[in-house]
This record gives structure tokens, C-alpha cells and sequence, in this order.
């Protein structure tokens, strides 16, 4: 009980302090907006050093923290201050390189370690931080803070429909899915529900329109869909790399949810699906 109660309280606290933060602080192309990713990176990729560490591939926190925000804070870069040369690829290029060649010269003894610390330093440069660079790549768009309130609401509301979709009808749908038993069929089915209902309404109340369907709430209806998909194997995924290093939490920062990971895993694995499908049908 003690746990839900924070859960709730984080959710009526945490949502509109983000929504405000997207409606009243547009600057430089939601520059508040991609520091936040920036920083969730961060922490996000700290913890999955801890995850990675359970299984012995280990990463020193601070590459792992440098690592982790090369996909943000470079696309921020283009974002927000109008760099022009294709500063991601550079970027992510210039992390694998470091994590190729910085131990060649080492010690012999530390040389067993070698590709054990490249596997856990790719894992951090891509997520969670590549794939939330795409929430940054969001503010490129126009209108970016609706789509951006759209996007989060798609994944915000489908955590929670799903949550009282598994209490309420879920009890006899639990264990399907073995990297994450509590979770039942009724709760995705709610959250994926959800995650379509909120992409129509965006088609038909917030002005959206594709020019590539002509019936105008289709398009809404396969970016939610998609969307949702995607935001609950984000969940399943943090779920199944938790459980195969035998820990509960990926930590303790978020009262009710555990550890940033926790929080943002549905939003890195979403982030890519909506923005492509949003380029797609209405760019």
C-alpha cells in the first residue's frame, strides 16, 4: 500500500511538473526538455552499469556516464543551438572508438577484462541514452510541444491504464510473459487500449492531420497502437535484464517505482516508434 501511495503521488506530482515544463519553456527548441533527457540519460546509464556489473561486465561510472548522454546532448547540440554537421553519428562514433583502442596499451592482467568492458561500454552508449535522443529529436519538429505532451501521454496513460486493467481484470492473465510474471494480458491489452485512444484524439483534437491517410483518426490509431506495443516490450525488456542479474529494482531515486530505469524504460524504447511514425504521417 505504502508503495502504491508513492507511486500515485509521483504520478499526480511528476506529470503535470513535466507537462509544465514542455508547455512554459519552449527556449531554444525545448532546451529545458532535452536537459531532462539529458540527466535521465545519465542516471539511467548509471544504473545500468550496476545492471551490467551483476553479470560482470564492468565499466568505469564515469565512461559510463559520458557514454551515456553522447546520443542527447549531441542532438541537443543541433537542436537547441543550431550545430549543422552530423554531430550523433560523430558523436557515437568518436565513443566507439574510444572504447576500442583506450585499453590496448594496458596491462596484460587487465587485458581478460577487455571485451567484457567494450560489451558493457556499447550497451551503455546505446541505451538507454540513444534511444532517448529520440525524445530530443521531438523538438525538432513543429508544434513540438504538443507532439511532445502527445507522445508522453501515450506512454504515461498507457502505464497506468494497464496497471488498472491487470487489478481490476488481470488475475487469471498473469505469468504469460516469464521475464515479468506479475504482469498480466488485461494489463497490456489496457495500456496498448489506451495508447490508441490517446493517438485518435490527438488525429481529432489536437489538429493532426496526415497526408498520407485520408481518414483522419487512422493515422493516430496506428502511431498509438505502435506506440503502446513499443512502451510495454520497454517495460518487459528493463523487467527481463533485471531479473537476469537478480536484482528487483534498477534503484532507488523514483519513491514507488525504484530507480530511473524504472521509470523511463517504456519512454527509450517508445521514443523511436512514435517520432518515425510521426515523421512518416505528418511531416
Amino acid at each position: 500500500m505504502k508503495k502504491l501511495i508513492q507511486r500515485l503521488l509521483v504520478f499526480i506530482v511528476g506529470l503535470p511538473l513535466v507537462i509544465g515544463v514542455v508547455l512554459f519553456l519552449p527556449y531554444r527548441n525545448h532546451l529545458a526538455v532535452n536537459i531532462l533527457v539529458i540527466l535521465f540519460s545519465a542516471l539511467g546509464a548509471l544504473e545500468f552499469t550496476v545492471i551490467l556489473g551483476k553479470k560482470g561486465a564492468v565499466i568505469h561510472p564515469a565512461e559510463a556516464l559520458i557514454l551515456g548522454i553522447l546520443g542527447p546532448a549531441s542532438l541537443t547540440a543541433a537542436a537547441s543551438f543550431g550545430l549543422q554537421v552530423p554531430i550523433l553519428p560523430v558523436a557515437c562514433t568518436l565513443g566507439a572508438f574510444w572504447l576500442l583502442v583506450s585499453r590496448i596499451f594496458c596491462p596484460a592482467e587487465q587485458l581478460t577484462a577487455y571485451t567484457t568492458r567494450i560489451a558493457a561500454g556499447f550497451s551503455v552508449l546505446i541505451y538507454p541514452g540513444l534511444f532517448m535522443a529520440w525524445v530530443v529529436r521531438m523538438t525538432m519538429f513543429p508544434r513540438a510541444g504538443t507532439v511532445i505532451l502527445v507522445f508522453l501521454l501515450m506512454v504515461f496513460i498507457n502505464d497506468s491504464a494497464a496497471w488498472a486493467a491487470g487489478t481490476l481484470f488481470g488475475k487469471g492473465t498473469k505469468g504469460v510473459v516469464k521475464a515479468s510474471p506479475n504482469k498480466s494480458l488485461a494489463g497490456f491489452a489496457g495500456g496498448i487500449g489506451a495508447s490508441i485512444l490517446i493517438g485518435a484524439g490527438a488525429d481529432i483534437l489536437a489538429g493532426f492531420t496526415s497526408s498520407r491517410l485520408p481518414y483522419v483518426p487512422l493515422a493516430g490509431l496506428l502511431t498509438g497502437l505502435a506506440t503502446g506495443i513499443a512502451a510495454a516490450l520497454g517495460d518487459l525488456a528493463e523487467s527481463a535484464m533485471k531479473r537476469s542479474s537478480g536484482i528487483k529494482d534498477s534503484g532507488v531515486l523514483i519513491p514507488g517505482r525504484g530507480g530511473v530505469l524504472d521509470t523511463i524504460d517504456s519512454i527509450a524504447l517508445a521514443a523511436p516508434v512514435f517520432c518515425m511514425l510521426y515523421q512518416f504521417f505528418y511531416t
